[in-house]
């Protein structure tokens, strides 16, 4: 996605605030039109906008006992994404949000957080709250080592997204800036910060982030991933 396109969207969506709401109650014909409700005679849950649910909750006044409201989010312009539509694992925790493509075979761990316009390759892994900022493009067989962020670029709209070819491996706490392009087969040092582009196959720690050295043969076999992990069977 463009950040044009990204800026459009959240501008004209219509901002919903969702919310749970746990009635009981005579629910006997209960109408939520519009809305998702699931109960029976005297509990029911309604989901929706809360404004919405406010609305049936007060039109129903006379028959309801006791309400319970949960919000999750508040003027959200851009939904949570519907996990069943990809073909990857994804552990309970992670936020993804629409418009992310997640590919075949890609893992996202627990707590992990991807934003708007994101593309995750074939078979990398997301580990542990990592970000990934929108419009982030990640290839394919890369490791995004835990708590590492790759910066997003919303707006400015003139900022260019970070660009992280295949197999790259990027260590914990590492950080991605803006603009910048990992080339294929690197390998980012945990903690490192990278400001700069990073050639193919080469290693880079600090801060800033410096090459330290070529990939070797050594190298490779410490940053090896494991595709058993990404088996969906």
């Amino acid at each position: 996605m463009q950040t044009e396109d990204i800026i459009r969207l959240i501008k004209e969506s219509k901002k919903k605030t969702p919310c749970t709401a746990f009635i009981s109650g005579d629910l006997e014909g209960f109408q939520a039109e519009g809305l998702v409700f699931v109960g029976g005679r005297d509990f029911g849950i309604l989901s929706g906008d809360r404004s919405e649910i406010e609305r049936i909750l007060g039109e129903n006044a006379p028959k309801i006992r006791s309400v319970h409201m949960e919000t999750s989010a508040r003027n959200s312009a851009v939904p949570l994404a519907d996990l069943t539509k990809y073909e990857a694992r994804i552990e309970p925790g992670a936020v993804i949000r629409d418009m992310v493509d997640v590919r075949k075979g890609a893992v996202v761990m627990m707590g992990a957080v991807i934003n708007i316009g994101a593309v995750i390759g074939e078979r990398t892994m997301i580990d542990m709250n990592v970000v990934v900022g929108g419009r982030a493009q990640i290839g394919a067989d890369c490791h995004i080592g835990a708590g590492a962020v790759v910066a997003g670029v919303i707006e400015p709209p003139s900022a260019v997204p970070v660009v992280i070819e295949d197999r790259v491996l990027v260590g914990a706490n590492a950080v991605i800036l803006e603009g910048v392009r990992i080339g294929a087969g690197a390998v980012v040092a945990a903690g490192a910060i990278v400001t700069k582009d990073v050639p193919p196959r080469t290693v880079v720690a600090g801060s800033p982030a410096r090459i330290i050295k070529e990939v070797d043969g050594k190298t490779e076999s410490k940053t090896e991933i494991v595709q058993d992990l990404r088996n969906l069977k």
